[in-house]
């Protein structure tokens, strides 16, 4: 028998301190339960065209949130942060407002994955 762990994904919104609207991330599936091994595709997409990253971020209770990785439209490659690499996960873009998370061979304790959007204005 396969251990079974749930990968939740939640609705996140994003504040920015001069920004009069809330943009509103839209993750699917909200809650996906795979066995350990198994390859998973998590979906994260934007309303419209204004962020400059997206990235996925892994929340542990009492933890602090790890980006997982960071992908910049500009550049066709992830950066990952510490403890995570290509090995197991990847991100890509289908367009500006569509992103995806693959994790290659889930883990026990790969859960809480949760997308968000950096917007950056010129200064």
């Amino acid at each position: 028998m396969g251990v079974h762990k749930t990968l939740t994904d939640v609705f996140l919104c994003v504040y920015a301190a001069d920004v009069d609207a809330v943009i509103m991330l839209t993750q699917t599936p909200a809650v996906h339960t795979v066995s350990a091994g198994q390859e998973i595709v998590l979906n994260c997409s934007i309303p419209r065209d204004d962020g400059n990253s997206v990235s996925w971020y892994k929340q542990t209770p009492k933890g602090t949130p790890q980006y997982v990785p960071r992908l910049y439209r500009s550049n066709s490659s992830p950066t990952f942060g510490t403890g995570f690499s290509s090995d197991r996960f990847n991100s890509k873009a289908s367009s500006n407002v569509y992103y995806q998370l693959i994790i290659k061979q889930t883990e026990e304790g790969d859960c809480c994955l949760k997308c968000s959007s950096s917007v950056l204005e010129d200064c």
